[in-house]
């Protein structure tokens, strides 16, 4: 078993939850408009449709690593190329973070909780970002590979479910930093970019 292989599993996680996206954004949004109960009732949901995806990726890849080692080096090469091309779309995109609660409607605890397993679940970009991400990140020779998958996906839940429960009871704070430091979103941005171009690199050169 390589601790320092899930240290960095950890560490990249840690970047990505942080770095703004759609999933955080949100979070960060509910809690400034309902408060931070509402925000981590959407945490909640959103990290318990992780599980879904976890479960998919691990019997469907674990299936391709036992039984051709020319699929698995393909699925490693995909998963690289997809990462550099998330690189690429970050790069593209804008760095300001846009906050905006005009449209954030109010809705009860029990339903951001199911809003947020239904955004997470019925959302393909997370089995393929699992897909990329997870192979490059098998730690050990004994475990079996499904046992590995399920291990990185509740360490994926695990810190997500840390840094976004941070944002959703930080979120006054948070805001009002970033509205007065315009800058943060360009740091976020390229800390996204290093993150997703480290880890394509790391899976591609990554031996089974």
């Amino acid at each position: 078993m390589t601790i320092e292989t899930l240290f960095g599993f950890v560490v990249a996680t840690s970047a990505l939850a942080i770095s703004p996206g759609p999933d955080n954004i949100y979070v960060l949004m509910q809690s400034i408009t309902n408060g931070r109960n509402y925000g981590l009732a959407t945490v909640a949901g959103l990290i318990s449709g992780c599980l879904v995806h976890t479960t998919l990726v691990a019997f469907g890849v674990s299936a391709i690593i036992k039984n051709n080692d020319t699929l698995f080096l393909i699925l490693k090469i995909l998963g690289a190329v997809y990462l550099l091309y998330l690189a690429y779309k970050v790069y593209q995109s804008d760095a300001e973070v846009a906050l905006t609660t005009k449209n954030t409607p109010k809705r009860s605890l029990w339903q951001l909780f199911k809003q947020g397993v239904i955004m997470n679940v019925l959302n393909p970009k997370v089995s393929i970002f699992f897909l990329a991400f997870f192979p490059g990140f098998l730690f050990s020779d004994t475990l079996s590979t499904v046992t590995q998958f399920y291990v990185l996906g509740l360490l994926f839940m695990l810190t997500s479910l840390i840094i976004f429960s941070a944002i959703a009871v930080l979120s006054g704070f948070i805001s009002e930093y970033l509205k007065q430091n315009k800058n943060t979103g360009l740091v976020l941005k390229w800390l996204q970019i290093v993150v997703f171009v480290g880890i394509a690199i790391f899976i591609f050169f990554q031996k089974k």
